[in-house]
Formats: C-alpha cells, sequence, structure tokens
C-alpha cells in the first residue's frame, strides 16, 4: 500500500522533473559517467535519485564545489529560433494557450478520414466511450485533437506513448490514469502504436511520465518534444564548386529524397515537376510561410532558372513545421510518411532535444536503407547536442562559408560529421531567390550531394556513403575529426571514386 507521504514525495520529484526538462542535455566532456546518467534520464521515476541531497550534481547548479564542473551547459527553455521576425505559431494565444484549430481530413495519409471512424476511440453523444474493435490497432492516423506546437521545450499537457495491443490497451491506459486519447496510430518506423495522450486535470508532463514509467503496457513514454527548424538571419552560389561538384554533371534522376519542412511554393520555376509527392502532417493548421521548404528542395533539386545540387532528383516534401516549430508527434508522423515512399534520402533540417522515439525512429529508417541527413544546429558553441543530427546513423551536417570558416552560430560537439556550405548560398524563395545561411541549407546540399552519388551507383549503401564523405573529405580545423568541422568538408568527386 502507498502511504500518503510517499505519493507526496514522488509527485514533489516529478514535479521538479517537469520543472527542469531543460537540463537533458550538456556537451561538457568532463562530466562522470554518474552525471551524465543523471542529466540524461527523462522520467521522475528515474531522476529522483539525482535530485536528492548527496547524491549527486544538481543539474545546472553552480560549480563551487557541488560536482558540476563550470563549463556544463544546460538546454535553454527554447532553442533559439533564429528566422528573421519569427511569428508565433498559428493558433497560440497570449500567455501560451493554444487555441486549438478544426482538423481538416487528409486522405493522403488517411483515406478513412473522410467520415469518422470510432475504431480509434473516442465518445459518443453523451459521453459515452465507443469501445474500439478488440486487438486492432488503428489503421493510419486517428486524429481526435490536432496536434500543435508551442513555446516552449515541449507540449506541456500531452506525453507521447508506445503501446503493445492497439486501441483497446490504449483505452484502458487512459481510463487507468485519468488520460485522454488525442491521436493513436500504428507507426511503421516504431514498430508499435503511438498514442498522444492529453492530460486534461493539469498534472505536469514529468508526473504522468512517472506513473506509466511502471506500466508494462507501455514500451516507451517521452514528453512531445518541440523541435525548430534551423534557419539563421539573412554571392551567386559557391556551393558546386567548394564540394567538388561539376555543376554541368550534376544529376540526382532516379533519386528519391524526402524534405520534412516547412509547407512549400511547388509552383516556383525552380521547382517545377520537382515535388513528386507531398504530404500535410499538420492538417488544419494554416500556412503562413513556404520560403524555408522551397530553398531547402530547391538547393537539393533546383531545376531551371536555379539549379540544385542534384536537378532530376524527386522531392517527397512533408509539411510539419509551421512559424519555424513543430513537435514530436508530427514530425515522426511525416518520418513514416517518407519511409511509405520507400525514400533513399530524407533531409531533417531541424534541431530539437533529445527523444527516445525519435532515435527509434531514425534507427528504423536506417534499418530499411535510408540515408539521414540532418542539420547540427544554429545555437552557438555553447549549445546543447542537437537531434536528430546526434543520433547514430544520421549524418550531422555544419555550415561554413565561402571560405570554409565555419558559421558562426553553428552547434559544435563530437557529433558533428560533416561540414558543407551554408553562409550566405543564394537560394529559391518566394518570388524569387534570396541569400540563406544556416546549417538547415548545408544540410541539403549535402543531401544533394549523395543524390548525386546514387545516381552514380543506385546500389550504394548507406554506410558505404557514410564512410565515404568521411574517408574523402578536406580536413578543416583541428587535424582529424573535431568538433567544428566534423570531418572536414564535404569533396563529391572524391567520395564518388571511393566506391566498395
Amino acid at each position: 500500500m502507498t502511504l500518503p507521504g510517499q505519493v507526496t514525495g514522488l509527485m514533489l520529484a516529478a514535479t521538479l522533473f517537469a520543472a527542469a526538462p531543460a537540463l537533458a542535455q550538456t556537451n561538457d566532456p568532463s562530466l562522470t559517467p554518474q552525471q551524465l546518467d543523471c542529466l540524461n534520464r527523462t522520467t521522475a521515476a528515474t531522476s529522483v535519485d539525482c535530485l536528492q541531497p548527496g547524491a549527486g550534481p544538481t543539474p545546472g547548479g553552480p560549480a563551487d564545489g557541488s560536482g558540476i564542473p563550470p563549463r556544463a551547459v544546460g538546454l535553454p527553455e527554447l532553442l533559439v529560433d533564429l528566422f528573421p521576425n519569427p511569428g508565433d505559431f498559428p493558433g497560440v494565444a497570449s500567455g501560451g494557450q493554444a487555441a486549438v484549430p478544426v482538423p481538416t481530413p487528409n486522405p493522403l495519409r488517411d483515406p478513412a478520414a473522410a467520415s469518422p471512424d470510432p475504431s480509434g476511440g473516442g465518445t459518443q453523444a453523451g459521453g459515452t466511450p465507443t469501445p474500439p474493435p478488440p486487438d486492432v490497432p488503428p489503421p493510419g492516423t486517428a486524429i481526435i485533437a490536432p496536434p500543435r506546437a508551442i513555446a516552449g521545450a515541449f507540449v506541456p499537457d500531452e506525453v507521447l506513448v508506445t503501446v503493445d495491443g492497439g486501441a483497446p490497451v490504449a483505452q484502458a491506459v487512459a481510463a487507468a490514469y485519468g488520460l485522454e486519447i488525442r491521436s493513436q496510430r500504428l507507426s511503421a518506423l516504431l514498430g508499435t502504436s503511438l498514442v498522444r495522450y492529453g492530460i486534461p486535470d493539469g498534472r505536469p508532463v514529468g508526473t504522468v511520465l512517472a506513473q506509466l514509467a511502471g506500466d508494462g503496457r507501455t514500451t516507451t513514454r517521452e514528453p512531445n518534444h518541440i523541435y525548430e527548424l534551423q534557419q539563421a538571419a539573412a554571392v551567386p552560389n559557391f556551393a558546386f564548386q567548394r564540394i567538388a561538384l561539376d555543376e554541368a554533371a550534376a544529376n540526382g534522376e532516379n533519386v528519391s529524397v524526402a524534405v520534412i519542412d516547412t509547407a512549400i511554393d511547388d509552383t516556383h520555376p525552380a521547382l517545377k515537376g520537382v515535388v513528386a509527392g507531398s504530404f500535410d502532417a499538420m492538417p488544419g493548421v494554416t500556412v503562413t510561410a513556404r520560403d524555408h521548404a522551397t530553398s531547402v528542395a530547391g538547393l537539393i533539386a533546383g531545376t531551371g532558372p536555379f539549379k540544385g545540387m542534384a536537378p532530376g532528383s524527386k522531392i517527397f516534401h512533408a509539411r510539419a513545421f509551421e512559424g519555424g516549430k513543430s513537435n514530436m508527434e508530427i514530425i515522426l508522423n511525416a518520418l513514416d510518411w517518407a519511409a511509405e515512399q520507400n525514400v533513399q534520402i530524407v533531409n531533417m533540417s531541424f534541431v530539437g532535444p533529445k527523444n527516445a522515439l525519435l532515435e527509434q525512429a531514425s534507427r528504423g529508417a536506417r534499418a530499411r536503407g535510408m540515408i539521414l541527413v540532418a542539420a547540427a544546429g544554429n545555437n552557438g558553441p555553447g549549445a546543447p547536442y542537437g537531434y536528430p543530427a546526434a543520433y547514430k546513423g544520421v549524418i550531422a551536417v555544419t555550415a561554413t562559408d565561402a571560405k570554409d570558416a565555419l558559421m558562426k552560430q553553428a552547434n559544435r560537439g563530437p557529433y558533428v560529421y560533416i561540414s558543407a556550405p551554408g553562409v550566405d548560398l543564394m537560394a529559391p524563395v518566394g518570388g524569387g531567390t534570396d541569400l540563406v545561411t544556416g546549417t538547415s541549407f548545408a544540410a541539403a546540399v549535402v543531401s544533394g550531394a549523395i543524390a548525386n552519388l546514387l545516381h552514380n551507383e543506385p546500389g550504394r549503401s548507406a554506410d558505404s556513403i557514410e564512410k565515404a564523405l568521411a574517408a574523402t573529405a578536406t580536413d578543416l580545423g583541428d587535424k582529424g575529426r573535431d568538433t567544428d568541422f566534423g570531418f572536414g568538408l564535404i569533396n563529391t568527386k572524391a567520395a564518388e571514386a571511393a566506391r566498395e
């Protein structure tokens, strides 16, 4: 039996966790394994010991002999969005309260969405629960409340949980813990049912994660973290020369690239005939900007008046960002869609906190042979690691300028894999072209370079390409791989020659 004092202790520890989600990451190499383990725990149930007096350093505490080295860096409450004059996320009212838009059925992702389907659970008139079919996970996406991204480290009244057993188990867990199912679907990359639970009674996210941690019906439990696009505040395109790619011979025909980003201007002359498929992971959320995805896709596959790194390649575009932000559930939905299209490359020009579900999805994508390219981040040399770039099997790209100098805002860390031009690049935007800067666009350059490698050798594996990029890169900075430039500046011609 749980005593009242024990309950109070658990709630206090969980609340402490929820109050400091931003301290889960650090770049400090001098931390002990115990300190790193303490900092990386993600639920109140596993972080209670770290918060007890005498049990180790307090994350984010002063370097006064208490155990935290002076170089420890905590994740800021909100990652710096380097868009010029960034707008608020649509639907967010003052004070951080989100005005929930009415979802628009998306027949591309869920053909049955045109007519309400109770298979994902929900309620009938009068509040009577609608029982789902027994032992049948919901097909596609069953959205009851639309997804949203807000200011902060994570959505404050939601958790993401994977459950074994489909809709009946998801309903049982909701009933047991006073939660409401806001969406559920069978994830191709996670290999199980992903449920977005709402917390209607105002309990902290950490408290709910702690409560769910002991329930064997759940396998992974995470906050619904917020992620941000990586464009810095904004010469003719110098990228071809710097990455040793012959502009006249550049070709990405028969190569497919997924771009998970903002909405896109597929009417732009540079993208004529380039977009082969589209998916809106944010149905019902008003489109306010298209430039970021238009620039990323144009740098990869642009044609006509603006030539990208791999003209002829096909873009599969997933809209997953608005106002520069997205959340974990939206991104996972977009990744699953990309996997269903059998794309060869996935460009992820965004950064956010570490999340076990994103790591699992990245492993699943890599196991399918997909090549994952991600922006290293624009949050400065003292910033925490940027994810998904920092996951194993993801090519983390940083940005350099026309003189191969590192972009000042770039993240640093041992996860940085390769460098590419990303400062003052000419790229398509609405109404024409403009200069763009950020690791977002360096990632696009690398995705385009890889598309050339796959065009020239279609059977080349992700492992082969990753190793070739590292072995043939032009060394910059300290000798060998370093935390600023990774292995160095990508050399497409040399990587093509370094075949298995």
